[in-house]
C-alpha cells in the first residue's frame, strides 16, 4: 500500500466511458456532518450504529487527525436517517496498538472484534510490522480488551464469521515469515479471549494467505481464490473451498482467467486479488488485480461448481485492492482504477447485474482515489456508505429493489414490548442472501445478521433495538428456521408501533407492536372460596414504576370473557355470581395503552 493523493470534492455523475454502458444515474450524498477526523473501516453495529476507524492514511489538507486507536459512531437521527447522523468518539484501542490493515468482525454478541494489522501508526507515524496484536469492543460498556495473539504475525488478516458463529482468522503471510511450514489459521475463543490453531500440514491450503479473500458460500462452505504468495506459480488460476465441518481445503477449479497480480505471468506484481460477493443468483462476483493490463473478472456458479470469464475491466482499470457492495436490488458496486502504477487514482465505479459490467457514478473524493483508499458498508437503510481516509464520507441511495424472496420474513414475534427488556424473534432469511460487502485481506465488513428496527407509528422516529444471540450467522438459509434476541432501548417512544427485522438493508414485512413501559398485574378475589350464586368480586392491580397504568382489564372464566373494565387509579373491579361449582381460572389481562405495556395475571377461583 501506499498514501493516496489529497481529495478534492465534487459531485457528478459519470457520463458514458469508452464502450460500457453507464448504470442510472444514482444519488451520493454527503453527510450533514462532515467527519471530525479522516475514516477508514466501518463496522454495522447491531443497535443500528456504524462503528469507524481512524484511519489518516492520506496526505496534504485531506488528512485529519493522527490516532489510529481512535473509534467514531455514526448515529442515524430520529428518522434513521445515516446522512444527518452525528458522530461520537468511542473507547480506543488499548495503548500500543494503532493498526492500519487489520482483521475485523462483528460477533453474534454484537461485541466487534480486531486482529493485527499490516502496519502499527503509533502517534500517527506507521510503519510494516505485521503485527499480531488486538482487542474485543464491547458497543454496551464502550471498552475494548486485549485479546491473546494466535501466531507471531497476523497482519493484513483474511477473517469471516463462520455459519455457527465461530471467528476465523488467518496469518497473512505464515511460511514468508517462518511461521510455519504450512499456511496458519485459527478459530477465536470470545470467553477466554484467545484462539485455537486448526491449520496442520494435511488440511489441503495451497498456498498462504496473504491478499487473498473469503467469500461465505450458502453451504457453510468459504470460497477464496489463491494470490500464489507461496507456492508462486505465475500462470496459476486456482480456487479453494474451506469446509469447516472437515476443516479441509479443496480445489474450486480453475478461475479461467487471472485473477491476482502476476505482472501478466512474467512475476513480481502486487500479488493482489480483488474483492468477491456472492449474489442472489446463485453466483459469486470475482474482480482481478492487475499492474500491466485491465483486471479480469469471473463469477463461480454455485449450481456447477464451476468458473466462467468475463469480459475484463474496461478503460484499464483493475481492482487492486478495492471494495465492493451489494445493493439492495442485487447488483454489485465494486471501486477500480488504473492498473498503471497498481494503486493510482482516479478510480470508478463500476455495477455488475449478473451479466454485464456498466460504469456506475462514483463519489466525489473517486476522481482523486486510488481504489485501494475505499470502504463500502451495506446499511440498514438500504444505502451503502463510503469512506476514503478523509472527513467526507458519502451516502449512496441505489435504485431499484429487492424481490420479495429475498426479504427476512417473521414468523414469532411480541406484540407488546418494553423499554430495557430482551425479546426473542423468529422467522427466516433473517442473515440475508450475502455478506453485505467485500474487500479481501485488509478488512472486513460483513452485514450477514439481523437488526430490528422498530417505528413509531405516531411520530415515524426510527429505532434499532440491539441484536444478539443469532442462531445463525450463514448466508441464504432459504426456509430454515432461525432466531435472534433484541433488547429495546430505554429511550424509545411509546405508542404503536411497526417491527422489522432487516438483512443487509433488506426490510421484512412489518409486524404490528406497542411499546409501553413494563407493567404489573396482580389480581385477588373475595371471597375464595365462594358458595355457587354467591357474588365474587374481583380485584386487578396494575402498577408501574414509570406512573399510573391506565386504559381497560379484561377479565376471562378459562377463554370466556366475563367483562372488560376501565382502570381508575390503576385498579379495575369486577363482580359476578354466575360462576358453576367447581375450579375456575380466572385471568385478569391488561390490554395496555399508549405509554404502558400489557400485563396479566390468573388465579383459581374455587366454587363449592
Amino acid at each position: 500500500m501506499k498514501l493516496p493523493s489529497p481529495s478534492k470534492i465534487f459531485l457528478a455523475c459519470l457520463a458514458l466511458i469508452g464502450s460500457v454502458g453507464i448504470a442510472n444515474c444514482q444519488t451520493w450524498t454527503p453527510l450533514t456532518h462532515p467527519a471530525p477526523v479522516s475514516m477508514g473501516i466501518m463496522l454495522l453495529l447491531t443497535d443500528g450504529r456504524v462503528l469507524v476507524h481512524e484511519e489518516p492514511n492520506c496526505s496534504g489538507t485531506g488528512c485529519v487527525g493522527k490516532d489510529y486507536t481512535a473509534w467514531y459512531t455514526l448515529t442515524p437521527d430520529s428518522t434513521g436517517s445515516y446522512i444527518n447522523g452525528t458522530w461520537t468518539k468511542v473507547a480506543s484501542l488499548p495503548t500500543g496498538y494503532a493498526p492500519l490493515f487489520f482483521g475485523s468482525a462483528v460477533l453474534p454478541d454484537g461485541k466487534v472484534v480486531v486482529q493485527g494489522g499490516e502496519y502499527n501508526c503509533p502517534g500517527g507515524s506507521c510503519a510494516g510490522v505485521w503485527q499480531n496484536l488486538g482487542a474485543l469492543y464491547d458497543p454496551a460498556a464502550n471498552t475494548w480488551t486485549k485479546t491473546t495473539p494466535p501466531f507471531p504475525h497476523v497482519g493484513d488478516a483474511e477473517s469471516i464469521v463462520l455459519p455457527n458463529g465461530t471467528w476465523m482468522l488467518a496469518d497473512c503471510c505464515a511460511r514468508a515469515f517462518g511461521d510455519g511450514a504450512f499456511p496458519l489459521y485459527a478459530y477465536f475463543n470470545e470467553s477466554t479471549l484467545n484462539f485455537t490453531p486448526q491449520s496442520n500440514a494435511t488440511d489441503g491450503k495451497f498456498d498462504d494467505f496473504d491478499e487473498e479473500g473469503w467469500t461465505l458460500l450458502p453451504n457453510g462452505n468459504i470460497l477464496t481464490v489463491d494470490a500464489y504468495t507461496s507456492n508462486t506459480n505465475n500462470s496459476g488460476t486456482n480456487s479453494e473451498l474451506y469446509n469447516p465441518s472437515t476443516n479441509t481445503w479443496a480445489t474450486a477449479g480453475s478461475t479461467i482467467v487471472q485473477l491476482w497480480d502476476s505482472n501478466c505471468k512474467r512475476g513480481g506484481g502486487s500479488f493482489e486479488v480483488g474483492p468477491g460477493v456472492l449474489m442472489p443468483n446463485g453466483t459469486v462476483f470475482y474482480t482481478g488485480a492487475s499492474d500491466c493490463a485491465p483486471g479480469n473478472i469471473a463469477t463461480y456458479d454455485l449450481a456447477t461448481g464451476t468458473w466462467t470469464a468475463q469480459l475484463p475491466f474496461p478503460n484499464k482499470d483493475a481492482a487492486n485492492d478495492a471494495p465492493a457492495a451489494i445493493e439492495p436490488n442485487g447488483n454489485v458496486i465494486v471501486m477500480a482504477s488504473p492498473f498503471s502504477g497498481t494503486f493510482s487514482a482516479p478510480s470508478t465505479f463500476y455495477e455488475w447485474n449478473g451479466s454485464s459490467l456498466n460504469v456506475f457514478p462514483g463519489p466525489p473524493n473517486a476522481v482523486n482515489d486510488p481504489s485501494f483508499v475505499g470502504h463500502l458498508l451495506a446499511l440498514p437503510s438500504g444505502e451503502i456508505l463510503f469512506t476514503d481516509y478523509s472527513t467526507s464520507v458519502e451516502v449512496l441511495t441505489p435504485v431499484g429493489t429487492y424481490q420479495p424472496s429475498w426479504q427476512p420474513t417473521i414468523t414469532t414475534a411480541p406484540v407488546s414490548v418494553s423499554p430495557g427488556k430482551t425479546y426473542s424473534i423468529s422467522g427466516t432469511q433473517f442473515n440475508g442472501l450475502s455478506q453485505g460487502a467485500a474487500y479481501g485481506d485488509d478488512f472486513q465488513d460483513a452485514t450477514n445478521y439481523p437488526l430490528v428496527r422498530i417505528i413509531n407509528k405516531g411520530t415515524g422516529h426510527v429505532f434499532y433495538a440491539k441484536t444478539h444471540g443469532h442462531s445463525t450467522m450463514g448466508v441464504a438459509t432459504g426456509t430454515l428456521p432461525v432466531s435472534t434476541n433484541f433488547d429495546v432501548p430505554l429511550g424509545i417512544e411509546t405508542g404503536a408501533c411497526s417491527l422489522y427485522v432487516v438483512a443487509n438493508g433488506i426490510p421484512s414485512d412489518a409486524k404490528a407492536c406497542s411499546v409501553g413501559f413494563a407493567t404489573a398485574t396482580a389480581l385477588t378475589s373475595s371471597p375464595n372460596p365462594s358458595s355457587v350464586g354467591q357474588a365474587v368480586t374481583f380485584t386487578a392491580t396494575v402498577s408501574s414504576s414509570s406512573g399510573t397504568p391506565t386504559g381497560k382489564v379484561t377479565f376471562l372464566n378459562g377463554t370466556a370473557t366475563m367483562g372488560t373494565v376501565i382502570l381508575s387509579g390503576g385498579v379495575a373491579t369486577f363482580t359476578t355470581s354466575s360462576l358453576t361449582k367447581g375450579r375456575h381460572k380466572i385471568t385478569a389481562r391488561y390490554s395496555g395503552s399508549s405509554k404502558f405495556a400489557q400485563s396479566s395475571a390468573a388465579l383459581i377461583q374455587t366454587v363449592q
